[in-house]
């Protein structure tokens, strides 16, 4: 198959956080694939118990944590230990172990609780939904602009080539409502509201995901708003706001630490002419420019599911993410023997750069200059 490099826009036309990107040759992209195929494959072949008792003591502790959490209920001085517990376990249950059981990092074990087909997590949005628009449509897609349906997640505007519209003037207020609501947005994500909106959908070709949303919708707010909060008896109210102040942190928690891997400063974007008849080594390619780090100690990079690795996670979806942390080191090595910029910072730093990216994508781009256009057409031509 032919490869079409990644080339970088002219300069008025490149994103303030596109980095320098260099243009591998179609041999230096196999050459790419290939270490990236060895690498995943000697992990892979090095897998075993240490990494089922990771897995299984994480269980272990999220299942801790709920538990402290419920009984804590039961004594109104300890409600803000109670919240804590809550938050911690339900941050471990959706990154650590939903989001990466559901990939199935831990299908070779062979035990069921772990089984990314039976697997389903403390979420709205039902599992199945999820694996086919996250595991499927966005790891195969990713940063592909008519593609990647969580460029944005329909809300946001987070491109300079997604066409803008007066609504995106208020791209910060919507940032922070999917903050807030994220486990929501997540699972509205997937019935393509916006494309409903547009008129490129009929709400008809969805109503197979509506029950399945509801039916999950309800499991989920009977148990965290009526059932639990019912078994505190008259500590109802205060149960009841420690749930969804407990769902909002980890609302909050998954959001923050989702956008920095994908739209901090320096993530590029891509057409789907450039990705046309992709190989291997392309797709991987793609995957480190459409990614970024986030540096932390261990127990940072737990709770954060070890997507604070997210460009590793792309590379390999399906290999623990326990594992990240050591690949990332070979990972980086690969990267600065082609040229290729590693895109990694502090929480704080890729935070803000989210940020002002949110906030400049709700005004109009610039129409590029004259001569710049030009340059682009000569370059094409080319």
């Amino acid at each position: 198959m032919t490869t079409i490099p990644f080339m970088p826009r002219a300069k008025s036309r490149s994103r303030a956080s596109d980095p320098k990107i260099p243009n591998l040759t179609p041999e230096q992209l196999e050459d790419f694939g290939d270490e990236m195929d060895a690498l995943r494959q000697r992990v892979i072949a090095d897998l075993g118990e240490e990494d089922a008792n990771y897995i299984r003591n994480v269980v272990k502790r999220q299942q801790q944590f709920e538990v402290a959490g419920r009984l804590m209920f039961y004594v109104p001085p300890a409600w803000p230990l109670a919240v804590a517990a809550l938050s911690v376990s339900k941050i471990l249950e959706n990154m650590e172990i939903g989001h990466n059981v559901m990939h199935g990092q831990y299908d070779w074990m062979g035990d069921p609780k772990l089984n990314s087909r039976i697997y389903d997590w403390d979420n709205v949005c039902p599992g199945e939904q999820w694996k086919y628009s996250h595991n499927y449509i966005h790891h195969t897609f990713t940063n592909v602009l008519g593609k990647d349906r969580d460029i944005g997640y329909g809300i946001l505007r987070m491109d300079e080539d997604q066409k803008w519209h007066p609504y995106y003037l208020g791209n910060p207020l919507w940032a922070f409502l999917l903050m807030t609501f994220f486990e929501w947005g997540v699972a509205m994500h997937d019935l393509e509201v916006e494309n409903i909106v547009a008129g490129k959908r009929k709400i008809e070709e969805n109503a197979h995901l509506h029950s399945a949303i509801m039916k999950k919708v309800k499991r989920q707010a009977v148990k965290d708003y009526l059932l639990f909060p019912a078994l505190t008896g008259p500590l109802f109210p205060l149960t009841f706001a420690g749930n969804a102040v407990a769902n909002l942190a980890r609302n909050v928690w998954a959001f923050n630490i989702i956008f920095c891997g994908h739209f901090p400063a320096g993530v590029a974007t891509f057409t789907e002419e450039e990705c046309e008849d992709e190989s291997r080594g392309h797709w991987y390619y793609r995957q480190l420019l459409g990614s970024a780090n986030i540096t932390g100690g261990d127990l940072f990079h737990m709770m954060s599911g070890n997507l604070s690795h997210q460009i590793e996670h792309h590379l390999f979806p399906d290999i623990p993410a326990r594992r990240y942390p050591e690949i990332s080191v070979e990972v980086k090595e690969i990267c600065e023997r082609y040229g290729i910029t590693y895109n990694t910072g502090r929480l704080s730093k890729q935070l803000f750069t989210v940020f002002k990216k949110i906030c400049r994508m709700s005004l109009p781009t610039p129409a590029p200059k004259a001569e710049t256009v030009v340059e682009e057409q000569v370059a094409t031509a080319a």
